[in-house]
């Protein structure tokens, strides 16, 4: 496996020992309601995607079996989605991560993070070749099922609720209000989902950037001020981990590029 490009900050202060990650457990996992494993191993591919060895965290995911897919498929997805700059290379690893969710979600219907890693990896291949291609593809509808599944069988998965809330969005920008109902998509339900995901994780810089975004493509101008400061709080977010770190890094710089 070709080398993936490196964390890009000092990760001193996201390396957890095993009684650490331990403590640190439900702060780092406000957003996606993972329980703590069991498996040391596991425990060790944890420790290293929150510390920003995305690669080594995939890969140690993936040798200790099934209870790491979890784990492997949030640390590809997250190095898909902030540090890989090819887009061939990009959308291949996303297909990837939903086929092994897809996998695994089957053999686990009841294994709430498999279902989101498929939708998050689904929704961010659909933004790739388009919103649009994408719902005439289908994979709209997937994204949309496996979300409201994972929320059914975990109501308090915060980033659940903001891809589902910023699906909803992204629907009616492309569709337009009308058309996109027949898609299941309505404008109130996806920023009551962007505001219940912020109250379940209230640390969130992503949630904050969901709901800005939406916002705009939902009301316009008129509510952009509104979205600014919302950028503003995620921007002054304090991460927990690498992961969080790049999602305020990814605020800062929309800020910055106004």
């Amino acid at each position: 496996m070709a080398r993936w490009t490196v964390f890009p900050y000092d990760a001193a202060d996201y390396r957890h020992d095993p009684a650490a990650l331990k403590t640190q457990w439900a702060r780092l996992h406000q957003g996606d309601a993972e329980p703590f494993p069991e498996d040391a191993a596991v425990q060790a591919a944890w420790a290293l995607f929150h510390a920003g060895r995305f690669q080594d965290a995939c890969e140690a995911g993936l040798a200790a079996g099934d209870a790491g897919i979890v784990v492997a498929n949030k640390a590809q997805s997250t190095h898909a989605n902030y540090l890989e700059t090819r887009e061939k290379a990009r959308l291949a690893m996303f297909r990837e991560v939903a086929e092994r969710a897809e996998a695994q979600a089957r053999a686990r219907p009841g294994l709430a993070s498999a279902h989101y890693w498929r939708a998050y990896a689904l929704g961010r291949y659909s933004q790739g070749i388009s919103v649009a291609k994408a719902l005439e593809q289908g994979l709209g509808e997937q994204v949309r099922t496996a979300l409201e599944t994972t929320l059914a069988l975990a109501p308090r998965h915060a980033d659940a609720h903001v891809a589902l809330g910023a699906l909803h969005a992204e629907v009616i920008d492309q569709l337009g209000r009308q058309a996109a109902k027949t898609k299941g998509a309505d404008a109130a339900t996806g920023l009551q989902l962007l505001k219940a995901a912020l109250a379940l994780n209230p640390g969130s810089a992503v949630a904050r950037v969901e709901y800005a975004n939406a916002l705009v493509m939902l009301e316009g101008d008129r509510r952009m001020k509104e979205a600014e400061q919302l950028y503003a709080e995620a921007a002054a977010c304090r991460p927990a981990d690498a992961a969080e770190r790049l999602d305020v890094e990814m605020a800062k710089a929309a800020l910055a590029h106004g």
